[in-house]
């Protein structure tokens, strides 16, 4: 287990910017989840080849959309100099997941472990109020009560959350402890037109997050 000195790493937040041991730490990332051809399933058989790809184009930080229990795959990232995003989605059938509660399982399981940079709460779940009663309030009120109860557990990270385009007021009122805000922007090619928007809403910092428009993806 690559552990983390708690004492020496901390995280925070100052002008708009992530600090870790008050030293700026830009986030250059790609969302990992390689499922092999023919499967339906996630699988890191090619990990080490992936890792030395990812630091030619520069990468030092990757977003999973599931945790990742599996200590060898969290020492390899880690020695590849390379932080994670732990993401926990709301119903994952009672695996590590928010409804059931056992999202905090993994963060006691793994929180000195030094590869993980952050927690992540849902991804863009504001497409999918059906999911929650048809009132997608329910997931921001879920989400901050998951939030409030890591950040009880692991005073030194940060928690997010992965926001379909800007949240409006009510949903970063509702959310209001969520740290950093992750923004899945399709705007075809001016992705970065959301900072501004997002400067005039909040004075929190976001990640942004940019694939092609839904109708490329055809």
């Amino acid at each position: 287990l690559h552990r983390v000195d708690r004492r020496q790493r901390q995280m925070c937040i100052r002008d708009r910017s992530l600090l870790i041991n008050n030293k700026k730490y830009f986030i250059k990332g790609i969302c990992y989840h390689p499922v092999p051809k023919g499967s339906t399933k996630r699988n890191f058989s090619t990990l080490n080849e992936d890792l030395i790809l990812m630091k030619e184009a520069g990468i030092n930080t990757i977003r999973v959309y599931e945790p990742i229990d599996d200590i060898d795959v969290l020492n390899a990232i880690n020695n590849a100099d390379i932080k994670i995003i732990i993401s926990f989605g709301y119903n994952q059938k009672g695996i590590y997941d928010i409804v059931s509660g056992t999202y905090i399982e993994y963060v006691k399981k793994y929180l000195d472990h030094n590869a993980i940079l952050m927690w992540e709460l849902g991804n863009e779940y504001n497409y999918n109020p059906q999911w929650f009663g048809g009132n997608i309030d329910n997931w921001y009120k879920a989400m901050n009560r998951a939030s409030i109860k890591i950040q009880s557990i692991d005073k030194n990270r940060l928690v997010s959350s992965a926001h379909g385009d800007i949240p409006d007021n009510k949903a970063l009122e509702l959310g209001s402890s969520i740290n950093i805000w992750g923004i899945n922007v399709y705007r075809w090619d001016e992705p970065a037109s959301v900072f501004a928007e997002w400067k005039a809403v909040s004075n929190k910092p976001c990640l942004l997050y940019t694939s092609p428009s839904p109708r490329d993806q055809r």
